[in-house]
Protein backbone atom coordinates (compact mmCIF):
# COMPACT_ATOMS: atom_id res chain seq x y z
CA UNK A 1 0.00 0.00 0.00
CA UNK A 2 1.25 3.49 -0.72
CA UNK A 3 1.60 6.10 2.22
CA UNK A 4 0.05 9.49 0.91
CA UNK A 5 1.34 12.68 2.81
CA UNK A 6 1.82 16.47 2.57
CA UNK A 7 4.74 18.24 1.77
CA UNK A 8 5.31 21.61 1.72
CA UNK A 9 8.46 21.70 -0.52
CA UNK A 10 9.28 18.25 -2.05
CA UNK A 11 12.70 17.79 -2.75
CA UNK A 12 14.40 18.43 -5.89
CA UNK A 13 14.46 14.89 -7.06
CA UNK A 14 10.53 14.26 -6.35
CA UNK A 15 9.82 17.53 -8.07
CA UNK A 16 12.06 16.41 -11.50
CA UNK A 17 10.30 12.54 -11.02
CA UNK A 18 6.79 14.42 -11.45
CA UNK A 19 8.06 16.53 -14.27
CA UNK A 20 9.42 13.60 -16.35
CA UNK A 21 6.44 11.52 -15.15
CA UNK A 22 3.67 14.07 -16.91
CA UNK A 23 5.83 14.59 -19.38
CA UNK A 24 6.38 10.99 -20.41
CA UNK A 25 3.17 10.39 -20.67
CA UNK A 26 1.84 13.73 -22.74
CA UNK A 27 3.83 12.98 -25.07
CA UNK A 28 3.21 9.36 -25.31
CA UNK A 29 0.06 11.08 -26.16
CA UNK A 30 0.68 14.44 -27.64
CA UNK A 31 3.48 14.40 -29.22
CA UNK A 32 6.33 16.46 -28.04
CA UNK A 33 5.46 19.58 -26.00
CA UNK A 34 7.89 21.79 -27.52
CA UNK A 35 7.73 24.29 -24.56
CA UNK A 36 9.51 27.71 -24.80
CA UNK A 37 9.31 30.55 -22.50
CA UNK A 38 9.11 34.50 -23.87
CA UNK A 39 9.76 37.85 -21.86
CA UNK A 40 8.93 40.96 -23.78
CA UNK A 41 9.62 44.26 -21.97
CA UNK A 42 8.57 47.69 -22.38
CA UNK A 43 11.22 50.15 -20.97
CA UNK A 44 11.59 53.86 -20.71
CA UNK A 45 14.38 56.08 -22.25
CA UNK A 46 16.27 55.70 -18.72
CA UNK A 47 15.77 51.92 -18.52
CA UNK A 48 12.93 51.80 -16.26
CA UNK A 49 10.02 49.10 -16.92
CA UNK A 50 6.78 49.94 -17.64
CA UNK A 51 4.96 47.16 -19.19
CA UNK A 52 5.71 43.75 -20.05
CA UNK A 53 4.28 40.45 -21.38
CA UNK A 54 5.56 36.91 -20.08
CA UNK A 55 4.57 33.60 -21.28
CA UNK A 56 5.48 30.17 -22.97
CA UNK A 57 4.41 28.42 -25.84
CA UNK A 58 3.63 24.65 -25.81
CA UNK A 59 1.52 22.37 -28.16
CA UNK A 60 1.29 24.83 -31.25
CA UNK A 61 -0.67 27.29 -28.46
CA UNK A 62 1.04 30.33 -27.07
CA UNK A 63 -0.26 31.01 -23.29
CA UNK A 64 -0.10 34.88 -21.88
CA UNK A 65 1.12 34.27 -18.45
CA UNK A 66 1.55 37.80 -17.41
CA UNK A 67 0.05 41.18 -19.53
CA UNK A 68 1.07 44.37 -17.50
CA UNK A 69 1.46 47.72 -18.04
CA UNK A 70 2.54 50.53 -15.16
CA UNK A 71 -0.15 53.22 -14.60
CA UNK A 72 2.28 56.10 -16.59
CA UNK A 73 2.19 53.84 -19.85
CA UNK A 74 -1.67 53.22 -19.96
CA UNK A 75 -3.71 54.12 -22.53
CA UNK A 76 -0.73 55.10 -24.60
CA UNK A 77 -1.20 51.89 -26.90
CA UNK A 78 1.56 49.92 -24.55
CA UNK A 79 -0.84 46.87 -23.81
CA UNK A 80 -1.85 46.66 -27.40
CA UNK A 81 1.64 46.85 -28.63
CA UNK A 82 2.84 43.97 -26.31
CA UNK A 83 0.19 41.78 -26.96
CA UNK A 84 0.85 42.20 -30.77
CA UNK A 85 4.42 41.09 -30.14
CA UNK A 86 3.44 37.94 -28.19
CA UNK A 87 1.50 37.22 -30.93
CA UNK A 88 3.79 37.62 -33.36
CA UNK A 89 6.54 35.21 -31.59
CA UNK A 90 3.38 32.36 -31.25
CA UNK A 91 2.95 33.18 -35.52
CA UNK A 92 7.06 32.49 -35.25
CA UNK A 93 6.69 29.82 -33.58
CA UNK A 94 3.90 28.28 -35.64
CA UNK A 95 1.33 28.73 -33.19
CA UNK A 96 -2.48 27.92 -34.06
CA UNK A 97 -3.83 30.25 -31.59
CA UNK A 98 -2.88 32.16 -28.08
CA UNK A 99 -5.18 32.12 -24.79
CA UNK A 100 -5.01 33.62 -21.86
CA UNK A 101 -6.62 34.19 -18.46
CA UNK A 102 -8.05 37.25 -16.79
CA UNK A 103 -10.10 38.52 -13.77
CA UNK A 104 -13.23 40.32 -14.46
CA UNK A 105 -11.43 43.60 -12.30
CA UNK A 106 -8.67 43.17 -14.75
CA UNK A 107 -8.72 43.65 -18.49
CA UNK A 108 -11.19 41.28 -20.06
CA UNK A 109 -12.76 44.45 -22.19
CA UNK A 110 -9.37 44.86 -23.40
CA UNK A 111 -8.75 41.52 -24.71
CA UNK A 112 -11.97 41.23 -26.09
CA UNK A 113 -11.10 44.99 -28.23
CA UNK A 114 -7.75 42.84 -29.35
CA UNK A 115 -9.88 39.95 -30.85
CA UNK A 116 -10.13 37.53 -28.05
CA UNK A 117 -13.15 35.57 -27.52
CA UNK A 118 -14.40 33.64 -23.82
CA UNK A 119 -14.35 30.42 -23.95
CA UNK A 120 -14.72 29.81 -20.07
CA UNK A 121 -15.44 31.09 -17.22
CA UNK A 122 -14.98 30.32 -13.40
CA UNK A 123 -17.95 32.35 -10.93
CA UNK A 124 -16.48 33.30 -7.77
CA UNK A 125 -12.89 33.00 -8.44
CA UNK A 126 -11.76 35.18 -7.01
CA UNK A 127 -14.78 36.17 -4.24
CA UNK A 128 -17.00 38.56 -5.46
CA UNK A 129 -15.42 38.73 -9.21
CA UNK A 130 -14.96 35.69 -12.13
CA UNK A 131 -11.64 34.43 -13.78
CA UNK A 132 -12.49 34.32 -17.52
CA UNK A 133 -10.31 32.31 -20.00
CA UNK A 134 -9.70 34.13 -23.46
CA UNK A 135 -8.44 33.20 -26.91
CA UNK A 136 -7.73 34.22 -30.41
CA UNK A 137 -6.74 32.22 -33.76
CA UNK A 138 -3.13 33.40 -35.16
CA UNK A 139 -3.60 31.04 -37.82
CA UNK A 140 -7.18 31.29 -40.09
CA UNK A 141 -8.40 27.70 -40.98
Amino acid sequence: MLTIIHEADPDEATRRTFEEGLESFNTSKAGPENAEDFWIIARDDEGKVHGGVKGWSSFSWLFVDWLWVSSEGRKGGTGSRLLKEAEEIGRLRGCVGVYLETFTFQAPDFYRKQGYIEFGRLEGMPPGYDCIWLKKALIQT
